[in-house]
């Protein structure tokens, strides 16, 4: 699904994975795997956020496959994975774990990077035996821990109860997206993007967030408002660092700054001035340059691996 419905060509067009790969999660849940770049290389593993999909990494992907071993999956219900009932922060982690299991051998350790609701997913699996056993390191992208919808800025007014409520009926909405038009864009660059991003970024996450079905985008929504994660942040003892955009109207800074003073390992946090929550694909250098570093400083590949 993801493939059929990204931009077809430029930084942004998912190229092709060397194999593909399905995990099985704890509750029989189906992921769709794809995996980049030459065998035996460092791996990274790559989670997306709420209504993406593999297509998102597109430009990490590209970067990293040179010389990476990189592992990038649907959440379940996004993208090639089939929807499931279970839509919860025990199912992500269970998702997670299923993908680690699959793809990495025993011992082998990655650096995992998670944007979003896959910054989430990492979090909520810290503590799990497969993440210890096999993460090295974490990159969390735009992403918070607890009351994301308190804090969401999407709504141009004070913080309050108006604005809670207003933020939970937008993002909650059942709602079909419909075709990417000129509005659409306008809309989803304001919710989601810096006003500096190119049209092309704002292109490609549009025709990403649309192919989301909206009986999934609604069954997420659900559990992103409840979500509370801050007891997990304090599990995720691997070294982490934290990116977010200044201008994130999502997970605003005060998340990042949040996570940074509960996490256990914090290795940097790096706020991009005037950049939105899609900090993946509007600064896609920055990103994978983070995640190159802590592969470098983090990941040791044993002889004969």
């Amino acid at each position: 699904m993801s493939r059929l419905t990204a931009v077809a060509s430029g930084p942004y067009a998912p190229p092709a994975p060397t194999s593909e790969l399905i995990a099985v999660s704890a509750d029989g849940a189906r992921l769709h795997v794809e995996i980049h770049g030459p065998d035996g290389a460092p791996a990274v593993v790559l989670a997306h956020g709420w209504t993406c999909s593999t297509a998102f990494w597109a430009a990490q992907i590209r970067d990293l496959a040179v010389d990476h071993r990189v592992i990038a999956y649907d959440q379940r219900g996004h993208g090639r994975s089939p929807a499931s009932p279970a839509c919860s922060t025990e199912a992500l982690a269970d998702d997670l774990e299923a993908v680690l299991e699959a793809t990495l051998k025993p011992g082998e350790r990655a650096v995992v990077a998670g944007h979003s609701m896959g910054g989430m997913t990492v979090m909520a699996a810290s503590g799990r035996p497969g993440f210890r056993e096999h993460v090295a390191a974490v990159l969390l992208c735009s992403t918070g821990s607890s009351r994301l919808v308190a804090e969401s800025t999407v709504v141009p007014i004070g913080a309050g109860a108006l604005r809670t409520w207003l933020t939970k009926h937008i993002l909650g909405s059942r709602a079909p997206l419909g075709p990417v038009t000129p509005l659409a864009r306008r809309i989803l660059k304001y919710g989601t993007m810096g006003p500096g991003s190119a049209p092309h970024m704002v292109e490609a996450c549009a025709r990403i967030v649309h192919a989301c079905p909206r009986k999934v985008r609604h069954a997420w929504s659900q559990v992103l408002d409840l979500l509370d994660l801050d007891h997990a942040v304090r599990e995720l003892r691997v070294p982490t660092a934290v990116v977010v955009g200044t201008a994130d109207r999502l997970t605003p800074p005060v998340q990042a700054r949040a996570l940074v003073a509960a996490l256990p390992d914090c290795v940097g946090l790096t706020e991009l001035p005037g950049l939105g929550h899609m900090t993946p694909v509007e600064a896609p250098e920055l990103v994978t340059a983070r995640i190159r570093d802590l592969v470098t400083t983090y990941v040791t590949i044993k002889e004969g691996a």
